[in-house]
């Protein structure tokens, strides 16, 4: 039983590992200059998480209103999280979709 925990809680620190990587990528990729297709590939990456994060704060807020709950906030880790990962599945969308 010990051993299972010990795995578990290695992956889980895998996960955040992983997630706090995504993060670095998504605030480098942000300010990293580069030429016109990057920059094409960045701005739609970035309109497009953007748009997932606005649309998923519409589901946390219409739901809980719908089945007449208080609204609860979302974890700020976990939000962040998300976006990292929209942005990093979206610019390798855009990279696939833009590469010459």
């Amino acid at each position: 039983m010990r051993n299972i925990d010990t795995i578990i809680l290695a992956l889980f620190f895998l996960f955040l590992v992983a997630l706090i990587a995504l993060d670095i990528f998504l605030f480098v990729s942000l300010m990293r200059q580069g030429d016109e297709r990057n920059r094409l590939i960045v701005w739609k990456a970035s309109a497009f998480t953007l748009l997932a994060t606005a649309g998923g704060h519409v589901v946390d807020i219409v739901i809980p209103l719908a089945q007449r709950q208080p609204v609860e906030s979302s974890n700020p880790f976990v939000q962040l999280g998300v976006m990292a990962l929209v942005f990093f599945l979206a610019t390798l969308y855009y990279k696939r979709k833009h590469s010459v």
